[in-house]
């Protein structure tokens, strides 16, 4: 699949693009029913469990998680666990039309899955990846999959157009890393915000400096994204990866240069997470 010029230009233009039926039904519901048995899994624990490369929890729970009503929010590195999911951030549509937007040679930097089910409150407040996974350039692009339908109901990523070509905002408030953006941001953030929505099976492609968060799930239906994180061969990790896994720095598109492209500008490293993900910083710090 290629991107047509009216594509590409609404991408750079906004910072975002919303393609449906971006992989086959067969595929996604093979990706439905991998999701759906972790989190039947997840029934059987009442914290964080697994293992990934670093150490860390690969699945992580919200707090409202019980045995009768799971609430699976993370999955950090899914496509080392699965062949199904290592084939749709590699081989498929979405690396081709990611090089559409960053050029030929592509790498893989990570991947994630973010699920709101019933009953969880889980929200992500205003920020930038960027800020997450800094680089020689900023030619990254954020692929997310939706594996169920994304209506206005239901926690739908909120995006502000254009503001990927505005300023890296800092997530350090007093010291602290708070991973979001200061309140009163935040809350023209909340004004302007454009939703991204669609069916199973479309992919919203966000460039990493877009601001962009999500409201709480108040639905009866699950919001479930699948998330692939992608750079230009030549944009080389300023930080370590926070989401590590053996497929990292792999090339999905084109092949590897052997050259490390730089831009000049000024940015603040991230801290890690020292839990399963992120949700805990944000939560953890009040801006």
């Amino acid at each position: 699949m290629t991107l047509s010029p009216e594509q590409i230009s609404f991408f750079n233009r906004n910072g975002f693009l919303v393609i449906e039926k971006a992989i086959p039904k067969q595929i996604l519901e093979k990706l439905q029913t991998e999701f759906t048995d972790w989190v039947e899994q997840s029934r059987e624990f009442d914290s964080a469990f697994g293992e990934t490369i670093n150490q860390k929890p690969r699945f992580d729970l919200s707090p409202e998680h019980s045995r009768d009503q799971p609430c699976l929010r993370r999955i950090n590195a899914p496509v080392e666990i699965s062949d199904v999911y290592w084939g749709v951030a590699s081989e498929r549509a979405i690396p081709a039309m990611v090089s559409d937007l960053i050029g030929d040679n592509v790498r893989f930097h990570h991947s994630k899955i973010n699920s709101k089910l019933p009953g969880s409150g889980t929200e992500v407040k205003w920020h930038q990846d960027f800020a997450f996974t800094p680089h020689t350039n900023s030619d990254l692009v954020t692929a997310l999959l939706m594996i169920d339908e994304v209506t206005e109901h239901n926690g739908p990523l909120q995006v502000i157009p254009g503001s990927h070509l505005g300023n890296l905002e800092s997530l350090w408030h007093g010291g602290v890393f708070t991973g979001a953006v200061e309140t009163s941001l935040a809350q023209r953030c909340e004004a302007e915000a454009v939703e991204c929505i669609g069916p199973a099976g479309s992919v919203c492609l966000m460039h990493t400096k877009l601001l962009h968060g999500s409201k709480p799930n108040r639905s009866q239906s699950s919001r479930t994204l699948f998330i692939a994180v992608y750079a230009a061969a030549d944009a080389m990790p300023c930080s370590p990866n926070p989401m590590p896994s053996r497929y990292e720095g792999e090339i999905v598109m084109g092949r590897e240069l052997g050259k490390v492209r730089c831009r000049d500008f000024l940015l603040e490293l991230p801290q890690l997470p020292d839990k399963a993900s992120f949700f805990d910083q944000q939560s953890a710090n009040d801006t």
